[in-house]
């Protein structure tokens, strides 16, 4: 299943990176620099803002230190405890809302 967007952070935003994304048929989604020439008129604010949304979910689960830390040595037991963690995140979620 190949992705229809890449969502970026002003960090990656160049014309390469971009080209790169298109080749592969793929929609960028970077904001352009402040000091950028040659700005489209048209940007995806909405899927921009679901990235941040989706960085909160993984700050969530790193507060957790044994997911933060990875301290488990296998990838099945380090795949519990990311599950774990989110569903204590969920519940949290749940109850607060």
């Amino acid at each position: 299943m190949q992705p229809r967007v890449v969502i970026c952070d002003k960090g990656y935003a160049s014309k390469d990176n971009r080209a790169a994304a298109r080749s592969r048929d793929v929609a960028p989604v970077i904001p352009h620099k402040a000091n950028e020439k040659n700005k489209p008129v048209f940007f995806a604010r909405t899927l921009y803002k679901a990235r941040a949304r989706i960085e909160q979910g993984f700050g969530r689960l790193k507060r957790f230190k044994r997911v933060a830390l990875r301290c488990e040595k296998t990838a099945r037991n380090f795949r519990s405890i990311v599950s774990f963690a989110a569903g204590l995140c969920l519940i949290k979620f749940v109850h607060t809302a």
